[in-house]
């Protein structure tokens, strides 16, 4: 691969970009509200320690060893371990992974986009519970809309890809990185002083185990068994492991890509730390801007994938200045989805200019055009139609309802990429890291002066990561 980050400030941007997204600051928020506050956010670090850093070292390694796509580099690496060159189907997986997650989170990304807009324009203004609802439902209600949101994001992706490593990604994430945290800081600041500060920190730092160990209902009522015992159960837990998992872009290809451009000299180590910290600080951050705007407006902290469309409009909505803080929100949000959508789309294009002879601008164009026309069954989605129904519409009246029928094509992909591809890829990441190449290669590639440091990742790649990511798979597939 010819091209590399010009310097390792803007490598750390693009992997932080590519970690940093709708994630961190709207799905982080949201299920330490749902899963106990203190307590999870404590299982989440730990389980960034024992996931999160050694398969991202793993991963960015394997990248920079390869200076390719993750699937020529995948194939180049089994060969030279000696190993089945079956092993490129991991860059396959990965790459797949990243354009059906983009497929999807263009989307969503346009709503947030729209939101901006209608955030600027005042709309949220003296608006009761369901006049936000009725906004949001007018966006979802009409496919044209979110068309035209989808195409306008991607666009706006496929542009920033075209111009290449340096004159694109570099320059993009360069902005948007310091724009995001600058944003962040400022919502931090604000809600400092709206009042429900404090209990946010309580919230967010005072750890309650009974909240995180045993089932409660929608309502948050503790759930009893027969003989009038709390029930006891892991689902935080695997939640807290799967969050750490996913919220860093592992499995998809993104992270072995920007580790393709890195120069050789720099520290994986150094830089795996500072990426892995910046991300977690940002989720920490979105949190602490969240929570005292959800406590002051005396809202539900534990409402769900509804905070940021429905809840927090509420809030900006009748609070002094609600139009701006609103506006800059959504603008954070959007910021963080594009410094993300790059990542996904950039080992697609990277294979095709390898491996078709492609120029970067029709790689990106062709990509870009496949995976807008995969986000209209998103889009399609909205409006509750699903498999079943679809089947039905072409083959008569079928009366498919159950099972994987019942669920949306948005849903399907959702699962397949989420639950089944990257936990999948994470795992093949470390037992390929960990097992297949030879232990000097990897001792040399990461370059590592403290020779106690190194026996510790190999230990915790070869035994400790793949077990935690395969518990995760297990669960969400609900065979454990």
């Amino acid at each position: 691969m010819k091209h590399e980050w010009s310097s390792k400030s803007t490598f750390i941007l693009a992997a932080v970009g590519s970690a940093v997204g709708l994630g961190n600051i709207w799905k982080f928020p949201y299920i330490t509200g749902e899963y106990g506050g203190g307590v999870f956010i404590l299982a989440y670090l730990v389980c960034i320690a024992l996931i999160g850093l050694p398969i991202m070292l793993a991963e960015i390694a394997l990248g920079r060893r390869g200076k390719q796509s993750p699937v020529n580099t995948m194939t180049q690496l089994s060969l030279e371990a000696g190993g089945h060159p079956a092993w490129r189907i991991l860059g396959w997986s990965g790459m797949l992974a990243g354009c059906l997650i983009l497929s999807y989170y263009s989307v969503i990304a346009g709503e947030v986009l729209a939101y901006s807009f209608r955030a600027s324009s005042g709309i949220f203004n003296h608006q009761t519970a369901d006049g936000i609802k009725s906004i949001l439902n007018s966006l979802v209600s009409e496919p044209e809309k979110l068309l035209a949101w989808h195409t306008i994001f991607m666009s706006i992706t496929v542009l920033a890809v075209a111009k290449g490593v340096r004159g694109g990604i570099e320059k993009t994430v360069s902005f948007l990185m310091p724009a995001l945290f600058i944003i962040l800081v400022f919502l931090v600041f604000y809600a400092m002083n709206s009042g429900g500060f404090q209990q946010a920190l309580d919230f967010m730092f005072t750890p309650d185990a009974d909240k995180f160990f045993y089932a409660r209902s929608e309502l948050g009522q503790y759930l009893m068994d027969a003989n009038g015992e709390k029930i006891f159960t892991w689902k935080p837990m695997m939640v807290a492991l799967g969050h750490a998992f996913f919220t860093l872009s592992l499995g998809m290809g993104a992270i072995m890509m920007y580790g393709s451009y890195l120069n050789r000299h720099v520290s994986i180590g150094q830089m795996t730390l500072i990426i892995v910290s910046l991300d977690t600080v940002v989720a920490l951050l979105a949190g602490l801007a969240i929570f005292p705007l959800v406590f002051v407006n005396d809202l539900n902290p534990a409402i769900g994938p509804g905070l940021i469309f429905e809840t927090l409009p509420l809030a900006f909505g009748s609070m002094a200045g609600g139009t701006f803080i609103g506006t800059l929100f959504f603008t954070l949000l959007f910021f963080a989805a594009l410094s993300s959508a790059i990542s996904l789309i950039e080992p697609t294009i990277a294979w095709l200019i390898e491996s078709k002879g492609m120029r970067r601008i029709k790689a990106s164009v062709w990509t870009g055009v496949v995976i807008w026309f995969i986000g209209l069954a998103t889009i399609f989605s909205m409006t509750g139609t699903t498999l079943g129904d679809i089947f039905e519409s072409l083959f008569g009246d079928m009366e498919l309802k159950a099972g994987i029928f019942n669920y949306t094509l948005f849903q399907i992909i959702d699962f397949l990429t989420a639950s089944i591809m990257l936990p999948i890829g994470g795992l093949l990441i470390s037992i390929f890291a960990g097992w297949v190449m030879e232990q000097d290669s990897t001792e040399r590639e990461f370059s590592f002066h403290n020779r106690y440091i190194y026996p510790v990742w190999h230990v915790m790649v070869r035994y400790v990561s793949p077990l935690l990511v395969a518990m995760v798979f297990l669960n969400i597939t609900g065979l454990f």
